[in-house]
């Protein structure tokens, strides 16, 4: 089975999705609702950081970071065009990749600096499930304000691009 094309439409997804959800959590006040902004945004943040440090991973470079989040919270929208920036790399990244490379292991360290090794597939897989499972957790902050978050369902993403 070729994991490629699947993989391309799991990228696709997680990139739609973070574009339906970080305009929603802009629209938080920084007056009246300035924790819950703060929280979705420290989730968001995590999700970019473990993106990074696993694009590292995938090519067998240093990411730099020491932790999971950084100790510092970027601006919402800095760290937005960051995330864009982010997923279209790994989409271009997986359009290299040959069917071998994607089942290759790989050798790297966590950031606790506990030793690791996975196939890029294996990579891919966890940066699409740990995104889908956070963004989960900035739609209840949403919701508990009353916002109401996005679908984040890849049944509603396949529908929406089939109409596309």
């Amino acid at each position: 089975m070729d994991a490629k094309p699947l993989l391309l439409q799991l990228i696709a997804f997680k990139a739609w999705a973070n574009r339906d959800l970080f305009p929603l959590v802009m629209t938080l006040s920084a007056e009246t609702q300035s924790q819950e902004r703060h929280n979705a945004t420290r989730v968001l943040n995590h999700i970019y950081v473990v993106d990074k440090i696993f694009h590292g991973n995938l090519q067998g470079l240093a990411h730099g970071y020491t932790g999971l989040n950084t100790p510092e919270t970027p601006a919402l929208d800095d760290l937005f065009a960051a995330q864009q920036a982010a997923d279209l790399w790994l989409a271009g990244y997986v359009e290299g990749l040959s069917g071998p490379e994607l089942a290759e292991a790989l050798d790297f360290s966590f950031v606790d600096g506990k030793p690791g090794r996975m196939t890029r597939a294996e990579m891919l897989l966890h940066l699409l499930t740990h995104g889908s499972y956070h963004r989960g957790a900035v739609g209840r902050i949403l919701f508990q304000v009353g916002v109401q978050p996005p679908p984040d369902a890849l049944t509603v993403f396949t529908q929406s691009s089939a109409k596309a």
